[in-house]
Parts: C-alpha cells; sequence; structure tokens
C-alpha cells in the first residue's frame, strides 16, 4: 500500500462539459473536456486528483429520450444519473489518458450518496436539469409531463428535488485508488441519490448539489484542496449590479454573511465554507481556465480561515498563460 497522500479535489462546473446554449450531443461534450483535461492534466503532474463533475443537461436530456420511449416505463432519476455518469466518466477517462504518463492509472467510480428521504427538499423541486425551453416549450412540458419548472435567466429549465447529501457508499474504496496514485473521477452529478429503508439500500428520485456533493467527499477524504470551478473568475458581491465587486479572498464566516442565490453561487459558497471549518484547509473558486493558478493561490476566490474578512479586488497578470477555452 503506497503512503496516504492528501489529493486535491477538484469539481468541473457544467461549462467543463457543455456550455449555456451548446447542443447537448457527443462530440460538443468530447470537445469541451478536452479543453477541461488540459487543465486537469497540468495540476496532475504535482498533485494527486480526484475530479467530481456535474451531469444536470445530460440526465435531462436522457429523461426527454426515455420518456419518449412508449414501450416501458420510464427509468427513474437516479438510474439515469448512473447512465450519465458512466458516460462522462468515460470519456474524461479517455482524454485525459491520452495526454498524461499512459503508466497513469485513472478509474470512474458510480458513487451512491445516502440522502434522508425525509429531506424538505423533496417537497420543494429547486435542482435545474436538462435543457433550457422557452417560455411556451417550458408550459406544454409542465402540463404534459408534470414537472416542475422554475426560470433559468431569461429562459426556463425542469426542476427536480435536491436533498443534502449525508454519506457517500463508496469512501473507502476512493480512499484506497487515492492512496495507490490513481487519479479518480468519482460522485459525479453529485452522486447517485440513495436511502436506506432499515438495512436496504435504494436509489431515490432526485438530483444531488454537485458542489455540496463534491465538498462532502473532500472532507471525508481529508483533501489538502477543494476547488469548485465554474464560469466566472471569482465570487462577486452584488453580482449583476454596478456595484459588483470581484472577492479575491475571505474568511469563511466573513463570506457566507453576503448571501447567495441558493441556485447560482449559494452551493458553492456554502460547500466551500464547510470544508474550511471542518478541515483548516483552504478552498478556492473560479474559472477552468485559472484552474493552474487557482491551485497556486494566484486566481479565483480563496476561502480560508487565515483571511481576516473579505479583501476586493481582481489579481493582476502574469498568470500562468495556460489558456484552455
Amino acid at each position: 500500500m503506497a503512503d496516504s497522500v492528501k489529493p486535491i479535489v477538484i469539481a468541473l462546473g457544467g461549462n467543463a462539459l457543455l456550455r449555456r446554449g451548446q447542443e447537448l450531443n457527443a462530440e460538443n461534450q468530447r470537445d469541451n473536456i478536452r479543453i477541461a483535461v488540459r487543465q486537469l492534466a497540468e495540476v496532475h503532474k504535482d498533485h494527486r486528483i480526484v475530479i467530481a463533475h456535474g451531469n444536470g443537461p445530460q440526465v435531462g436530456l436522457l429523461a426527454l429520450m426515455d420518456a419518449e420511449y412508449k414501450a416501458v416505463d420510464p427509468y427513474p432519476l437516479d438510474v439515469i444519473g448512473a447512465e450519465t455518469v458512466g458516460m462522462i466518466g468515460y470519456m474524461i477517462e479517455q482524454e485525459l489518458g491520452n495526454i498524461i504518463p499512459s503508466e497513469d492509472r485513472i478509474v470512474t467510480v458510480l458513487t451512491q450518496v445516502v440522502v434522508d428521504p425525509k429531506d424538505p427538499a423533496f417537497q420543494n423541486p429547486t435542482k435545474p436539469v436538462g435543457p433550457i425551453y422557452d417560455k411556451h416549450e417550458s408550459e406544454r412540458l409542465k402540463k404534459a409531463k408534470g414537472w416542475a419548472i422554475a426560470p433559468d435567466g431569461k429562459y426556463f429549465r425542469r426542476v427536480v428535488p435536491s436533498p443534502e447529501p449525508q454519506r457517500i457508499i463508496e469512501i473507502e474504496a476512493i480512499r484506497l485508488l487515492v492512496d495507490e496514485g490513481m487519479v479518480v473521477i468519482c460522485a459525479g452529478g453529485g452522486g447517485i441519490p440513495t436511502a436506506y429503508n432499515g438495512n436496504k439500500l435504494y436509489g431515490v428520485e432526485a438530483v444531488i448539489d454537485k458542489d455540496l456533493a463534491a465538498g462532502l467527499l473532500a472532507r471525508s477524504l481529508n483533501a489538502e484542496r477543494f476547488i469548485m470551478l465554474t464560469d466566472v473568475a471569482h465570487v462577486y458581491a452584488d453580482y449583476g449590479t454596478e456595484n459588483q465587486q470581484a472577492i479575491r479572498a475571505a474568511h469563511p464566516d466573513a463570506l457566507e454573511e453576503l448571501g447567495f442565490e441558493a441556485g447560482s453561487m449559494g452551493p458553492k459558497v456554502q460547500a466551500a465554507c464547510r470544508f474550511v471549518r471542518e478541515t483548516g484547509r483552504r478552498s478556492a473558486i473560479g474559472r477552468l481556465r485559472d484552474l493552474c493558478d487557482i491551485v497556486e493561490g494566484r486566481a479565483g476566490t480563496l476561502i480560508s480561515n487565515e483571511i481576516d474578512g473579505i479583501e476586493y479586488g481582481e489579481w493582476t497578470p502574469p498568470l500562468t498563460g495556460l489558456e484552455c477555452n
């Protein structure tokens, strides 16, 4: 058994797999994954990495395709989630494997995450899945399929329950793989939602927030760092207003006091702050293209107990210049 080395847990945002407005086909997903793995490969040179990722659009697409086939009943969301995690993990494994040393090993773990069946989220669906729709199409789908629909900017998306992740079933296996030096892809899409009925585990019709699940993963692995990647350079105070300010670094208490939307930056901030409080280590949120600099503390928003309050401002060049999109 290799010596235990703390990994960096990296959670890829949806833009790593599909940019907003792109057609959700295999070619586009693979092209975007090729961009993402260039950054991951750079970090892998000097660190052990564990990769989590989103799957909202993919779950929604498979649910739509499944619903169109009338010969059998549609598959539940947990099963569809498992399908998408296998698909995305396969693509990441293959594209990352094409550029890192051939002797380095990569594995995808289908990860079951336990939730509480009494979680109030089941009475209040909030998690977006699937593609965006205009108002007319969203109203048609709501009526035809009984979906919960919510605004997403100027568009609309299906929303499903998003219960709090409690425990990762495969965590010991993941820890063993990390200790053996493997690149592990796990907790994809927030993990496959499951619950217990007595001592029997069963799948749950829900989608767990990927950032909260990745945070649970990072804490469970006692990770050295926890990084969440999105499509903005920083966490911003008063985002989208004339008073918008980039946050370079923050203490978790000060950052949470600002308040962030549950459907946007909120889960990332919550996951980062909880990781920092429970481990005493650092977390960060930033752009995929800046990953190498985020790891070195030269980009993104740093969350740390060592910061006094909030430090505002953009990071200044030069950065690494490793552009990935």
